[in-house]
């Protein structure tokens, strides 16, 4: 008897092992908040994240920026691809709808305005009652031209999907998931590290992902296109009748910084685009050009229209404390022939001259001698531009050439192995549960070789 008893709490704590919910708290399903639970949260993850330090700040010599709400916060000057202002560039966020400034560039790289987009069951049906949309209907047309005008005015995320379909289909030989890949590689080739694109609207996915460093590469680029600038200068915009309605769309841009008599209104605000989720919250991509310089800037989990706050005081810094500083006379290297581009600059505040900076110099592999030079501060990235290698520099280069496929600077080679979402989010569980199996296996055999013991000892007495 004794020894059944002994195996029958070994085989309760089993059951007790294996069922880890009737253990951990944390498996127990959460209860749900109250507005003002989650309000209050959120006010304290804010004071929170506006106290965190900005990277840049602690640059010695490197002008102070402002603290900002937004957890992640990056401004780029577009040419150079010099990092002027940074704080957690590379965190990885969900992006929400600024995705749709690189699905503008794939397509306007490879197709024309004039192709038709023609809209599926496919990118309609998954949409959502509270989704952003313009109400296009399975069988309905239009022109890409009109299309990219939803997409960036009224983030319209059926027009979207349709946009990535059809060129996709059209231009890429292949379908929607051939226009996704397509994202994917642009985004690398412009220097993206730490991004993952698995739609062209923006919708959350958990693999879904980027960084406010790789949002203002892509800024940089798509600002390049003349398509994308025309559109960034339209605040409302008629869509005409169609194939299937005879009611005109009209639309207006979400980006405040670009109405004059909005109260965030910003005078040298040029384009940009907004996005929001529950999982995101507010992301927000700004481009601005004062005359001197022409910036992106980048906040990625901000809070509503702190987003603007945050995007103008950033700008207001750079504009205020920042200048450029040609290289072609200062630059003295042997291994540097000239510059492709003669009027080629770095970005410095007051204080820091040209002698401090420390540079690389890479082949680009689209010529014999063609390289690019990113000069740098302490780490941190102050512009880049092409040049022509002497044939000693060349030589010099040529064993270990890094080969890069366009001019875009500013990216910074990490580690990305740590951090990354595309982990199952239960492995350490997994690893939990085979722990506690093995336990519970050991105690079995335990037991039995216990309860053999005392037979035998009974045997003996008997």
């Amino acid at each position: 008897m004794r020894g059944k008893r002994i195996l029958f709490f070994i085989m309760a704590a089993a059951v007790l092992i294996l069922h880890p919910a009737a253990v951990y708290a944390e498996d127990a399903e959460p209860q749900e908040k109250t507005e003002e639970e989650l309000a209050a949260q959120e006010e304290k993850e804010k004071a929170d994240s506006y106290v965190t330090d900005v990277d840049t700040n602690k640059l010695a010599g490197w002008p102070q920026g402002p603290q900002v709400y937004a957890d992640s916060a990056v401004v780029m000057d577009m040419e150079s691809g010099a990092v002027l202002f940074e704080k957690n560039g590379d965190k990885q966020h969900c992006p929400a709808s600024i995705t749709k400034l690189l699905t503008t560039l794939v397509a306007v790289e490879n197709a024309e305005l004039t192709d038709k987009v023609k809209f599926t069951e496919d990118s309609i049906s998954f949409l959502q009652y509270d989704d952003a949309q313009i109400g296009m209907q399975a069988g309905e047309e239009l022109n890409l031209d009109d299309a990219l005008h939803a997409v960036l005015l009224a983030s319209a995320n059926e027009v979207s999907h349709a946009v990535a379909e059809n060129v996709g289909a059209q231009r890429l030989g292949g379908n929607y998931d051939t226009f996704i890949q397509k994202m994917n590689e642009r985004a690398t080739e412009l220097g993206c590290t730490n991004s993952h694109w698995v739609n062209a609207n923006g919708l959350h996915d958990d693999q879904h992902y980027t960084t406010a460093h790789d949002m203002a590469l892509i800024a940089s680029a798509v600002y390049q296109q003349e398509e994308f600038r025309k559109i960034m200068g339209t605040l409302e915009y008629k869509i005409g009748p169609t194939n299937l309605t005879k009611e005109e769309r009209i639309f207006q841009q979400n980006h405040k910084m670009l109405w004059p008599e909005n109260y965030y209104y910003y005078k040298y605000c040029t384009g940009g685009k907004t996005g929001y989720t529950d999982q995101a919250k507010t992301t927000l991509v700004t481009m601005a050009d004062n005359g001197k310089m022409h910036l992106a800037a980048v906040v990625l989990y901000d809070y509503g229209v702190d987003a603007y706050t945050d995007t103008k005081a950033m700008l207001d810094y750079v504009f205020d404390n920042f200048e450029k500083v040609p290289v072609k006379d200062k630059e003295t290297s042997g291994d540097i022939g000239h510059f492709s581009d003669p009027e080629g600059y770095v970005v410095l505040p007051e204080g820091i001259d040209f002698s401090q900076l420390e540079k690389n110099i890479i082949l680009t592999g689209d010529g014999i001698r063609n390289g690019k030079v990113t000069y740098t501060y302490k780490g941190q990235n102050v512009g880049s531009t092409a040049v022509i290698l002497t044939e000693e520099g060349y030589g010099k280069l040529a064993g270990k050439a890094v080969v890069v496929k366009n001019e875009n600077a500013g990216s910074k080679q990490e580690d990305t192995s740590k951090d990354n979402p595309t982990e199952p989010a239960d492995s350490g569980k997994s690893k939990l549960y085979i722990a506690t199996g093995a336990a519970v296996i050991f105690l079995i055999l335990l037991g039995t070789v216990l309860l053999y013991s005392r037979k035998k000892k009974g045997q003996h007495r008997r």
